[in-house]
């Protein structure tokens, strides 16, 4: 190998790594931690830990300390039990209907009165109290109980009768965004909504939100992209450590004249004699076609410059400038110079979130675990 990197990590030479840092994603939980303090943080692991493995990243942020998970789905909670072992709360933020997680001992979200009322009666038939999590809506206009239902359910507690409520919950939908003014409108109304169950312990802020304020603190913060590298404070320097890298084997290089066209579509064609080298990457592994012509790779701590369209299994690059590079080598797709997730996002026309719960089935996994 010329990268630099233990070829033990690479014994496939044809197939790409994604390592995954667990000492970061740790690292990261604990300054959040310490942000978040004196309420809990939680880790938001759904949708496979964002890409990253929910199991592993589970249990190493439980073993780090972390007593409360959030995922998004049934399923997932289930598969998350089995991964991390009893104690921990893992919530199921769709919800689930009463009974439905077995003996996983999941936590459903509450998000509309009909689920508090399913959830009521399941506790009446059983006589056994169930935990839950209430979430409102302040202006998401998605899931939780909206104006009307709170409205309902302030003028009649009753209706959570033998329901055991660990908090009420709300989420952000401009926290990234610190100067817009739904923040602080939403701030209003989950107090607003808190007040009349006073009981109830809030869980408020997410990722971006942990870093808006005083305002935003709670009993729980949820932070998940924050946890994997992304920036929560688009408008400053990223305050969290990269977790992911992706290093894609070079298949073959070639040269071609001044005027070949590469790949479908012939969409790029070579302004100069050029070295072409092809990577074992594509779509079909989550690196998105969208990056096709706008995307580079590091290689050493200087840029390659994706050229032509990404297509399903390979994606080409120019290293013209980089003539050590050879069949072999490795490129950095995600996690080099220019390229933090982040950056692949805004190069797609997207954001950072998308570019790693997209990552791919094929690639072998390395976890760096201390």
């Amino acid at each position: 190998m010329n990268d630099g990197t233990p070829a033990s990590r690479f014994a496939d030479t044809t197939r790409a790594v994604l390592t995954i840092d667990l000492p970061a994603i740790v690292a990261n939980w604990k300054d959040l931690a310490a942000r978040g303090a004196p309420g809990a943080v939680a880790g938001v692991v759904k949708a496979d830990g964002y890409g990253l493995g929910a199991a592993e990243v589970g249990r190493a942020l439980r073993a780090a300390g972390c007593r409360h998970f959030f995922v998004a789905q049934l399923q997932e909670g289930i598969a998350l039990r089995a991964a991390i072992g009893a104690g921990p709360m893992i919530a199921v933020l769709g919800g689930f209907p009463p009974g439905a997680d077995g003996d996983a001992g999941l936590v459903p979200v509450m998000n509309s009165l009909a689920d508090v009322a399913a959830h009521a009666a399941a506790t009446r038939a059983s006589g056994v109290a169930r935990r839950a999590i209430l979430h409102v809506d302040t202006g998401m206009a998605r899931l939780g109980l909206d104006a009307a239902e709170r409205a309902r359910l302030s003028a009649d507690h009753s209706l959570l009768a033998g329901i055991e409520l660990l908090y009420v919950m709300t989420h952000l939908a401009c926290a990234d965004e610190p100067a817009h003014p739904m923040n602080a409108a939403q701030a209003q109304r989950f107090a607003e909504a808190c007040s009349d169950l006073p009981m109830a312990r809030r869980s408020f802020a997410n990722s971006s939100g942990m870093f808006l304020g005083p305002d935003f603190a709670s009993d729980l913060s949820r932070p998940g992209c924050a946890l994997y590298g992304i920036n929560p404070t688009p408008d400053r320097p990223n305050p969290m450590r990269q977790v992911a890298r992706l290093d894609a084997p070079v298949l073959q290089v070639r040269e071609i004249p001044a005027g070949t066209p590469v790949g479908y579509g012939a969409s790029w064609t070579a302004p100069r004699p050029t070295r072409i080298a092809t990577v074992a990457v594509g779509y079909a592994d989550g690196y998105l076609r969208s990056l096709s012509g706008k995307a580079v790779a590091d290689f050493r701590g200087r840029p390659v410059p994706l050229v032509a369209r990404v297509s399903m299994d390979l994606t080409t690059f120019d290293v013209t400038d980089l003539p050590e590079i050879a069949p072999g080598d490795r490129l950095t797709l995600i996690g080099g110079a220019g390229c933090s997730p982040d950056e692949v996002g805004a190069r797609a026309g997207t954001i950072g979130y998308e570019v790693l719960t997209s990552l791919g089935a094929r690639y072998a996994r390395d976890y760096i675990r201390g």
